[in-house]
């Protein structure tokens, strides 16, 4: 009997400045899935078969830290699943881990080789834990007491990224320069106070934010998309420009996505 479970968690109230949700997925069926890049990292908890990323040739650790891709990838997994998931905001994951979100770049990095035994402890705890609700609050305690231990000056410096992330996700063709000046932060020191939290430079955080601000337009407009319209809409220099854009970050067109799949942009949606 085939038996299957998707179910997302809504952060508590001191965390969702920082957290966008939590999801478990649970299922007994071979899984064959095609993901494409989100705009935001994420800790990962496999408490049965890990899924194997054909794209990078490797098999996500039991626990792992998936962070910013500019890449879709084709995720597999040949036996039972169950899965835990915290989903960052695209700029806050360096609040809870000591090791920069750029460590994590085009990656899925193992949570034990990043030797934080405060992770490792969590980890210990989930796995060996067999309600997932009580493994939700596990973590919810975890990323509180990481935060609680935060200096004035980290939580700060979030707070300053967090207003370039609100200009790219509301202009994504916003230019560096001015980014820098809502940040009151000289061009270079921004790129790297940039890197250092979201996990990738600015321009190329800007195309995945242009491409997922596409797919939100799509996932409303399924029955009359227009590629004119939606280079237009989003920030693209012209027609050709989007589909250039969409072949390397999902490899199809807009038009031949609608064929394969029900366009879904995570960055701007909140399932809960």
């Amino acid at each position: 009997m085939i038996q299957e479970e998707f179910k997302f968690y809504k952060p508590c109230k001191l965390l969702q400045p920082y957290v966008r949700y939590y999801w478990v997925f649970s299922s007994n069926q071979m899984l064959k899935t095609y993901t494409f890049p989100i705009g935001c990292s994420q800790i990962i908890f496999h408490k049965r078969t890990p899924l194997y990323v054909p794209e990078l040739d490797t098999t996500q650790h039991r626990l792992t830290i998936s962070g910013q891709v500019n890449f879709s990838s084709h995720l597999q997994a040949d036996d039972d699943i169950e899965m835990i998931v915290v989903v960052f905001y695209p700029h806050t994951i360096n609040l809870f881990l000591d090791t920069p979100a750029s460590s994590f770049y085009n990656k899925e990095v193992s949570g034990y080789d990043i030797e934080d035994k405060h992770l490792t402890e969590l980890a210990k705890q989930v796995f060996e834990c067999e309600d997932n609700n009580h493994c939700v609050n596990l973590i919810e305690r975890w990323l509180l007491s990481r935060l609680s231990i935060r200096p004035y000056e980290t939580t700060y410096r979030v707070r300053r990224m967090l207003a370039a992330i609100e200009q790219l996700c509301a202009a994504p063709q916003t230019l560096i320069t001015d980014l820098s000046s809502t940040c009151c932060l000289g061009k270079k020191q921004f790129e790297r106070e940039f890197c250092l939290h979201v996990g990738m430079n600015p321009k190329e955080y800007s195309r995945i934010v242009r491409f997922q601000k596409t797919l939100k337009q799509m996932q409303h407009q399924r029955s009359k998309i227009n590629q004119a319209d939606l280079a237009y809409t989003n920030g693209y220099a012209d027609q050709s420009h989007l589909i250039r854009e969409f072949k390397k970050l999902c490899g199809y067109t807009p038009l031949s996505l609608l064929e394969v799949t029900t366009p879904y942009s995570d960055l701007f949606t909140i399932p809960i």
